[in-house]
């Protein structure tokens, strides 16, 4: 039972950190980055 309590609580730490991210936008930083080095290993940018 404590094994199943553990996992919900990081489950839910998880939850928060990355709502956490999310709103302060680095999604979006994450995402430019990724298309940037997307874009160099093409030989595009």
């Amino acid at each position: 039972m404590k094994q199943n309590r553990t996992a919900w609580f990081l489950i839910l730490l998880a939850a928060v950190f990355l709502g956490t991210g999310i709103l302060r936008g680095e999604a979006a930083v994450v995402f430019t980055k990724s298309v940037n080095i997307c874009l160099e290993c093409i030989g595009i940018g």
